[in-house]
């Protein structure tokens, strides 16, 4: 199984005709993602089209995706119960918030940049409306084998019984490789940015409710506490083995370090901190991903 995202989800992309979300939306159908639909208002009525070549190679085919004006539109006309944004940060906010009014279920921000406070507003309103924002300022969510929604590139893993939620996109990428052997039920990017729409417990949460994952990878990383709330969820809901990963053990402190929110401002910021809050609750901690790798075949057995 997978989590929030499965091989019946019916994707569309907001931003689809801009530079960006072109580039992705090809990569994702050649990834077998089921995309429905574009939604550009300046576009609507019109149909994009996309040379798709399978990850491994073969042939190229040619998909032509209808461009619709509105969310709303898009999910009426085509079913579509995933969005992914690929839009500028100055009209994120408002394209997240009309995701939200058309509830929409899931709904991945892609783009980076966004203003903290445009995040908060809609990551608020979508919250009440019953919408799930994974991001912004994050690679998106795949289940191998299933579906691919944001800018992980395909073909790294195939499906398997490790969930991993993390707040790096290339180290997302890293341990999917380093495990690519055993497999991943579902790999998600929460985003580094100080507000988040999915959490690392809110993964937790749904890996443990998961009869098919079998150990968790958490991948964190300097700046906030939310690892360690993390590690105060594992030890009261979480019965599967945890191992995480942590970066930025030589980090400076007072200095951005890639992510928005990666900026160490306290002990509690720091990778040591964190490490020491999870290795207290029994999870152990990689200094490497490699070694994180190790732990998560060790607790697998």
């Amino acid at each position: 199984m997978s989590i929030y995202l499965d091989e019946a989800s019916r994707v569309i992309v907001q931003g689809m005709t801009g530079s960006e979300g072109r580039v992705h939306t090809r990569l994702m159908l050649a990834g077998g993602t089921d995309i429905v639909g574009g939604v550009n208002p300046r576009k609507a009525g019109q149909t994009a089209e996309f040379d798709v070549t399978p990850p491994g190679g073969g042939p190229t085919s040619k998909r032509q995706i209808p461009v619709y004006g509105t969310v709303a539109q898009a999910m009426s006309e085509t079913g579509a119960n995933v969005s992914v944004m690929f839009v500028p940060p100055a009209y994120a906010k408002a394209a997240a918030m009309e995701a939200a009014d058309a509830a929409i279920p899931l709904l991945v921000v892609i783009t980076e940049g966004i203003p903290v406070a445009d995040s908060v507003d809609f990551i608020a309103y979508a919250h009440a409306r019953g919408t799930r924002i994974i991001g912004p300022n994050c690679p998106g969510i795949v289940s191998p084998g299933k579906s691919n929604v944001g800018i992980t590139p395909a073909g790294i893993t195939g499906p398997g019984p490790i969930g991993l939620v993390s707040k790096s996109g290339t180290l997302t990428y890293q341990l999917m490789a380093e495990l690519s052997d055993v497999g991943f039920s579902t790999c998600m990017g929460i985003g580094g940015d100080p507000v988040v729409g999915t959490t690392h417990i809110d993964a937790l949460a749904a890996f443990e409710a998961d009869p098919e994952t079998a150990a968790i990878v958490l991948i964190g990383e300097i700046g906030g506490e939310g690892e360690q709330r993390a590690a105060e969820y594992v030890a009261q809901h979480v019965s599967k083995p945890v191992v995480a990963y942590i970066a930025g053990f030589t980090a400076p402190e007072g200095k951005t370090m890639g992510h928005a929110g990666a900026i160490v401002s306290g002990r509690a910021g720091t990778a040591d901190a964190k490490a020491e809050a999870l290795a207290v609750v029994g999870v152990p901690v990689g200094r490497t991903p490699r070694a994180a790798a190790a732990a998560v075949r060790e607790v697998l057995g």
